[in-house]
């Protein structure tokens, strides 16, 4: 057998590749979109990719599984559980519970493991070449290291009313089918640290059947299934708006994108025409550059590994907008975008000096301008955050629903914004300047400044 995890870190996603050597076939797992990646594991290993398995409709990333089949041929093997309202609309050999899919010497046994979502699958991997007992289980969205998937998304980032606290009874009685399998099995999950997935997903990106059972909260309740539901809901970090278009993506007939496609540099008249429609331009310099000068209504999104999430925030799918980065960075930016279906960039500039008029500059502020009593604080960080510890008076408005709380922002008085260490506040303050408040100033030293001075929190 070969064996390939590929982790994309930007979205804190896993994937696999595992082949049977002497048949010289492989399946991929949950790919993401730019596939190239697949391609080339077969080109090294001498394989030719014959199946492509998915775990459930995912609502993190555009899976790349279509893209995958129109370059290779081979056959998409999907979910048909969780009812007519969880099918996939596109051509696809559809797996149940107890379905079992050969590849050569190797066998995937499908066990429908719903809860964080209605159609979730696990695959089962048994080596038979080696022996009739299972080796390995692809656990997609359901078991992470440390964690469990989290069964509110489809409320949440849906919009699907109703549906979180039923996705919790069903996720309570997939945990059961796991704690059946034999300790020594290898868990490979879809997502590590840093995934809104869950809530304290592991850094690790394997684990064993037999450790989860021991050391991760969920599998702690037994038969407390109130316990658990009140467990599994509470202090779920929020979802990326994102996410419901994922969801619809993944699942409906959609145009592909088999390679990751060259951006066009604009020119200052193209620039000039853009702005004008109303495209946005998203800086990805680093928050200090982005300071010290900046094109007027332009967004900042550092590059990192937080990029593509961030802008799944602020973009829409229907309008073009604009990339500002150097051009090394260009294709690493436009993969991670793909990977979310942001593919309608109009282009990109190297420069704020292919803009025209007067730059703009970010007002930076010391931890000092947060203890004058006649201003506002607002507090960006996340709902959990925030109620771990939060600067006396501080008001939480959450900046992935920033430009939906406008309201909430004074227009009066001076306005200190801040998150943990400042990557979340920049984008909050280039909204916010977008919006047109004059009156913002940023502690981009955030939370970590204000305690590492010695200067106190309230819960």
């Amino acid at each position: 057998m070969y064996f390939q995890h590929i982790y994309d870190k930007s979205l804190a996603q896993g994937s696999y590749f595992i082949g049977c050597q002497q048949a010289g076939i492989a399946a991929v797992i949950d790919p993401k979109r730019d596939v190239d990646t697949y391609l080339e594991i077969a080109r090294q290993q001498k394989m030719t990719i014959t199946h492509i398995l998915e775990t459930h409709i995912h609502a993190d990333f555009l899976s790349g599984s279509r893209e995958l089949a129109a370059l290779t041929g081979a056959s998409l093997y999907l979910s048909d559980e969780g009812g007519p309202d969880w099918q996939y609309e596109f051509e696809h050999i559809g797996l149940r519970e107890g379905s079992t899919i050969q590849l050569g010497n190797l066998a995937f046994k499908v066990l429908h493991t719903p809860g964080h979502t209605p159609e979730s699958i696990s695959f089962l991997l048994i080596d038979k070449a080696a022996s009739e007992a299972p080796v390995m289980l692809f656990t997609g969205d359901f078991v992470f290291v440390g964690d469990i998937g989290r069964p509110d998304l489809l409320e949440k980032a849906a919009g699907m009313k109703g549906t979180q606290e039923p996705g919790a009874h069903q996720l309570f009685g997939s945990l059961k089918k796991f704690s059946a399998l034999p300790p020594y099995v290898q868990v490979w999950p879809g997502h590590g640290a840093g995934s809104v997935c869950g809530k304290a997903l592991g850094a690790v990106p394997s684990t064993t059947t037999g450790y989860e059972l021991v050391r991760n909260p969920a599998f702690q309740f037994e038969q407390d299934e109130k316990g658990f539901i009140e467990y599994i809901l509470a202090d779920q970090p929020e979802p990326p708006k994102y996410f419901a278009m994922m969801k619809k993506l993944n699942k409906v007939d959609r145009p592909l994108l088999t390679e990751v496609p060259e951006l066009k540099e604009l020119n200052k008249e193209e620039l000039k025409a853009a702005l004008t429609k109303g495209y946005k331009i998203i800086d990805t310099r680093d928050k200090e550059t982005f300071a010290a000068g900046y094109i007027p209504g332009s967004i900042n999104i550092q590059d990192n590994n937080s990029f593509n999430t961030w802008a799944g925030w602020v973009l829409d799918y229907d309008t073009p907008f604009i990339l500002l980065a150097k051009p090394f960075q260009l294709e690493e930016l436009t993969r991670k975008l793909m990977r979310i279906g942001l593919d309608n960039i109009y282009g990109y500039i190297p420069s704020v000096y292919f803009w025209e008029g007067t730059l703009d500059t970010a007002s930076i502020v010391s931890v000092d301008a947060l203890k004058n009593d006649d201003i506002q604080i607002v507090d960006l960080r996340g709902a959990t955050e925030y109620n771990a510890g939060h600067i006396a008076g501080a008001e939480n408005v959450f900046v992935g629903t920033l430009t939906d709380n406008l309201d909430k922002i004074s227009k009066d008085k001076k306005v200190v914004i801040h998150c943990q260490s400042g990557d979340r506040a920049t984008i909050g303050y280039s909204l916010l300047a977008r919006a047109g408040f004059k009156n913002i100033y940023n502690f981009s030293g955030g939370m970590n400044k204000w305690l590492e001075e010695g200067n106190v929190v309230v819960k």
